[in-house]
């Protein structure tokens, strides 16, 4: 598996790389707060879906614009007017675990959610409505899951400027990046990464997590030759070997919580220093 993370990080080096170069952002799009997905474990309502949409003998998937059909209709209490929320729940397509606890933190975090869009009523039937998408995150298809539209929180942001690379442990919660959006594995600013504190451990809106990383720890994704904290061959190495606890964490960047789950959070990375993997940690500021 090592070897295989080692090409990995070779194949996606340049990508993470310019990611993690990028400014912080200076405030929250619509797209931040509302294409941010979600891992929960507390149950959501499947009742209402999308059946298809217009030219459906031959669309198999619905972008902004289009005119889509919803399971429920005037004899339900849809109005015209009405806007929904459309999500999904997703899973990793590759089926590989990234680090070694991966797949148990994230059945305790629950079902990830990728969040797709918002439509809008703009015809009733009795059992059936059509929608206009209004905004799209990503695609819509047959059966995604359709909810009242809600107003989510918008935390605010403080100044990048106050972020400390050489900050103490807070002594805070500490917790895992466990995923990322669109099940990517290493991420930078303006990244989306799901971690596994939430609700039920304190955590609210607006809430900061640092995140960062030890020297000489195998149980994380971001690879590292053995032994290399203290020894490189060729290159020097210290009398004596270090383990990753007698040397200082490296501080990788920062993120801001954007919604809550009762063991999990949707957190937007605003400051980074290098690249973020899956399996680095967090701790609550």
């Amino acid at each position: 598996m090592r070897t295989r993370m080692a090409c990995l990080c070779l194949g996606i080096g340049l990508a993470a790389g310019s990611a993690a170069a990028q400014p912080a952002p200076q405030k929250l799009a619509p797209g931040d707060i509302y294409c941010s997905g979600v891992v929960t474990s507390e149950a959501v309502p499947r009742d209402t879906y999308l059946i298809s949409g217009e030219q459906s003998n031959y669309k198999v998937t619905f972008a902004q614009g289009d005119l889509v059909y919803i399971n429920k209709g005037s004899t339900q209490g849809v109005r015209v007017g009405d806007e929904f929320l459309v999500m999904r729940a997703v899973k990793e397509p590759l089926k590989h675990k990234w680090t070694n606890l991966q797949p148990t933190l994230l059945r305790a975090m629950g079902t990830t959610y990728a969040d797709l869009g918002r439509v809008r009523v703009v015809s009733i039937q009795p059992k059936v409505s059509i929608a206009e998408i209004t905004f799209s995150c990503d695609y819509m298809q047959r059966g995604d899951i359709v909810q009242v539209a809600a107003q989510r929180p918008v935390p605010a942001f403080r100044p990048s400027a106050k972020f400390d690379r050489f900050a103490p442990a807070s002594g805070g919660k500490l917790a895992t990046v466990v995923t990322m959006k669109n099940f990517g594995q290493v991420g930078g600013a303006n990244s989306v990464v799901y971690v596994n504190l939430g609700s039920e451990q304190g955590v609210k809106v607006g809430d900061y997590f640092r995140i960062f990383r030890y020297q000489g720890i195998h149980a994380e994704s971001a690879y590292q030759t053995y032994g290399m904290a203290y020894s490189a061959h060729g290159f020097g190495s210290t009398p004596v070997p270090y383990k990753w606890d007698d040397l200082p964490r490296e501080i990788l960047g920062e993120g801001i919580v954007l919604r809550i789950a009762p063991n999990a959070s949707t957190v937007l990375i605003t400051v980074s220093l290098r690249e973020i993997y899956v399996g680095d940690y967090v701790e609550m500021e």
